[in-house]
C-alpha cells in the first residue's frame, strides 16, 4: 500500500509540480523514499544548501507562472529554507515549501532538530499547516496551492516524519470532521468599480505630461500598455521586477526608475503633471513627484497597495489587463505630442551618455559598464536574464537593452544576496533550449554562487548544449555596492576590514569543475571574451577582473548624499581614483547635452 510520502508527491504531480529543489535530511527519509519510487515525476533536483532551493522555487514561479516548489529537513535545513521564501514572499510569487519535522511522538520534550515550525513559517507564509493525521494530507496540499496561488504567496505544509511512513488515506472517512477538497484553481477576473474608471480616464485625459511606472504587475498586459501610452502621449519608466514588460527599444521607454534609474526617467517623473502606475511598488518616494506635483492614478490587484506610494487621485483595484482594457476605450488621443517627443530626446540622450560612460577605461582596468554595454547587442534572441544584488545591477539595469521576447528578473524587493545563481539554474531547467546569462558580483559568488556550479556539474548533461549558459562574474575583491552606500548614506570612508574580499580564480574553478572558464582582464577584449562565452557549448563562469572605483552615479545627486560622499573621500582610501573617475563620467553626462553632442 502507498504511503502518505506517495500520495504527497502524487498531490503534487496533481498540483501541476513536475520539479522539486531541495536537500536530503532524515526529517524527509519518507520523501526522499517516495521520490525514488515516483520515478522522476516529480523530480527531486539536489542543490548545494536550502535557501538555493527556496530561491529556485520562486525563480521557477517567476518565469514560468506556476507555482514552485521546494523542501527541506526539519529543523537547520527547514531554517535554511527561510531566505528563499521571504524573495518569494515579498515579489508576490506562489511557492509551497513540503518541511519535514521530528516524529508526533518526540514534539514538546525538546528533542534534537525540535523548532516549532508552525511558528518559524507563520511570518512568510500565507498558509502553515502541520500534518497530523494522514486523511489531513489531502486537503491541507490542496489548501496550499489554492492559497498560494490566491495570495500569489508562500504556503508551508509540515510533515512529521513518522506520517510520512503511515498508510496513505486519499479519501478520508466519511465522519463528522472530515474534509474532501480537490484540485483545481482559476484566476478571476477583477476589474474596478466603473465610476473610479471615468474618474481616472478624466484624470488621465486632463493632464498634459503624464509619466507611467510599470512593475511585474503589468506582465500580461503589455499590449494594453503600449497602446495607453500612445494614446496619452506618455513615457514608460519600469520598475526593476517589472524590466521584462516592455522592450527597451521602444523610443518611448525610459529604462529603470529610482537609484539605479535612468536620466530619462529622472526628468519625466520631475517634470510630469499626472503619474500613471501600473502593478507596482515601486518604494522610493524621492524618485517619484513630489506630493502635489501630480495627480495620480493607480492600477494594482491588491487594494492593500493602493496610494502607498504617492497620493492618488484614483484608485484601481483591479488586474492590469482587464482593467486597461476598460480603461483605453475612456481614453483620448493626445494630439499634441510636444510632451512625448521631450521624453524620446531624453530617452536617446540617455542611451548616448550610457555609451560614453561604457567607452571610458582607466589606467588599463575594466570598466564594469563596458561589460554590460558589450553584452547587450550580442543579447541572444530570447536570452533569459538574471542579477544578483550588488553594483553589478546597477550596470544590469542601464546598460543591458532587452529586445521583444526576452525574460529578466531578479530579487526586488528583499534586495538579498544570492538569488542570481540559483534564479538561472532554475530557468535553464524549466527552459533547457533558452539562453541563460546571470550577472553575479563576487561577494554573491562567494556567498553561495561558487558552490552553486557544482549543482551546474550534477546536472552537466541537462544544462549544456546549444544555447549560451553563462555566470558573468564581477571580480573587483570590494563589496562594492555597499562600499558605494558607505560613502553616500552613512558619510564614512570604504572599510577595507569589511569591505574587501580574497580575489579567487572563478574562471579557473569552472575548469576544476568540468564547465568553461573565461577569464577577461583587458578592456580590449571584453567583446572577444563575451564572443567565447555564447560560442561554448557547455555552462561558462565568465569572469572580468573589473575596476571597483567606478561609481554607480544616480540619475541626480541628492544635496544630503553628495555632502556625505564628500566627507567621506577626505580619508577614502580610494579616494584619488573614485574622484577622478566620479569627475570624468559626471563631466561627460553634463558635455552630452551641449550643442553638437547626442541628440537634440
Amino acid at each position: 500500500m502507498a504511503q502518505v510520502s506517495d500520495y504527497v508527491l502524487e498531490r503534487l504531480r496533481e498540483w501541476g509540480v513536475n520539479r522539486v529543489y531541495g536537500y536530503p535530511g532524515d526529517g524527509i527519509n519518507g520523501l526522499l523514499g517516495a521520490f525514488d519510487r515516483a520515478k522522476g515525476d516529480p523530480e527531486f533536483i539536489q542543490v548545494r544548501h536550502e535557501e538555493m532551493a527556496a530561491f529556485m522555487a520562486c525563480a521557477h514561479a517567476k518565469f514560468t507562472g506556476e507555482v514552485g516548489c521546494c523542501t527541506a529537513t526539519s529543523g537547520p535545513g527547514a531554517v535554511h529554507l527561510l531566505n528563499g521564501l521571504y524573495d518569494a514572499k515579498l515579489d508576490h510569487q506562489p511557492v509551497v515549501a513540503v518541511v519535514g519535522q521530528q516524529k508526533r511522538i518526540s514534539l514538546g520534550a525538546h528533542y534534537q532538530q525540535e523548532i516549532h515550525l508552525d511558528r518559524l513559517f507563520a511570518d512568510v507564509s500565507e498558509y502553515c499547516e502541520m500534518v497530523s493525521h494522514p486523511a489531513q494530507v489531502r486537503h491541507v496540499i490542496d489548501r496550499a496551492f489554492k492559497t498560494a496561488l490566491t495570495t500569489r504567496g508562500v504556503a508551508t505544509v509540515i510533515i512529521p516524519s513518522d506520517i510520512q511512513e503511515e498508510d496513505a488515506q486519499q479519501s478520508p472517512p466519511r465522519t463528522h470532521g472530515a474534509v474532501f477538497s480537490s484540485v483545481g484553481w482559476s484566476r478571476p477576473r477583477v476589474l474596478p468599480d466603473p465610476d473610479e474608471l471615468r474618474r481616472a480616464a478624466g484624470i488621465l485625459n486632463s493632464g498634459h505630461k503624464v509619466a507611467m511606472v510599470i512593475g511585474q504587475g503589468a506582465a500580461k498586459a503589455a499590449g494594453e500598455v503600449v497602446e495607453a501610452a500612445e494614446l496619452l502621449g506618455a513615457g514608460v519608466a519600469k520598475a526593476l521586477l517589472g524590466r521584462e514588460v516592455l522592450p527597451d527599444d521602444l523610443p518611448f521607454v525610459t529604462g529603470p526608475i529610482g537609484l539605479l534609474g535612468s536620466t530619462a526617467s529622472d526628468k519625466m517623473i520631475q517634470n510630469c503633471d499626472t503619474l500613471f502606475m501600473i502593478g507596482t511598488s515601486f518604494p522610493y518616494s524621492e524618485w517619484l513627484p513630489e506630493e502635489g506635483q501630480a495627480r495620480g492614478v493607480e492600477i494594482d490587484i491588491d487594494g492593500r497597495m493602493i496610494g502607498i506610494r504617492y497620493p492618488m487621485d484614483a484608485h484601481l483595484v483591479g488586474d492590469a489587463r482587464e482593467t486597461l482594457k476598460a480603461l483605453i476605450p475612456l481614453l483620448h488621443h493626445k494630439e499634441d505630442r510636444r510632451w512625448r517627443e521631450a521624453v524620446e530626446s531624453e530617452v536617446r540622450e540617455w542611451n548616448d551618455l550610457c555609451d560614453t560612460w561604457a567607452s571610458q577605461h582607466f589606467g588599463g582596468r575594466i570598466n564594469p559598464q563596458s561589460v554590460a554595454a558589450e553584452l547587450s547587442p550580442r543579447l541572444p534572441d530570447g536570452a533569459i536574464l538574471t542579477a544578483d544584488s550588488g553594483s553589478g545591477t546597477n550596470w544590469w539595469a542601464r546598460h543591458l537593452r532587452l529586445r521583444e521576447g526576452m525574460r529578466a528578473t531578479l530579487s526586488g524587493t528583499l534586495a538579498t544576496m544570492g538569488p542570481g545563481v540559483p534564479y538561472a539554474i532554475a530557468a535553464r531547467l524549466a527552459y533547457p533550449d533558452r539562453p541563460v546569462i546571470a550577472f553575479v558580483g563576487d561577494g554573491a559568488f562567494q556567498m553561495n554562487g561558487m558552490n552553486e556550479m557544482i549543482t551546474v556539474k550534477r546536472y552537466l548533461d541537462r544544462l549544456s548544449g546549444s544555447a549560451p549558459f553563462i555566470f558573468c562574474v564581477f571580480n573587483n575583491q570590494d563589496l562594492n555596492q555597499v562600499t558605494w552606500e558607505q560613502r553616500a548614506m552613512a558619510g564614512d570612508p570604504k572599510y577595507p576590514g569589511s569591505q574587501d574580499i580574497p580575489d579567487v580564480p572563478y574562471s579557473a574553478y569552472a575548469g576544476l569543475l568540468g564547465l568553461e572558464g573565461v577569464l577577461c582582464e583587458s578592456p580590449e577584449k571584453v567583446g572577444e571574451a563575451w564572443d567565447a562565452a555564447l560560442a561554448a557549448d557547455r555552462p561558462v563562469v565568465l569572469e572580468f577582473k573589473v575596476d571597483s572605483e567606478i561609481a554607480p552615479i544616480p540619475p541626480h545627486t541628492m544635496k544630503s548624499q553628495a555632502k556625505k560622499a564628500a566627507k567621506a573621500m577626505i580619508h577614502d582610501p580610494q579616494k584619488v581614483g573614485v574622484t577622478y573617475k566620479g569627475m570624468r563620467q559626471k563631466l561627460s553626462q553634463f558635455t552630452e547635452h551641449l550643442p553638437g553632442r547626442g541628440h537634440q
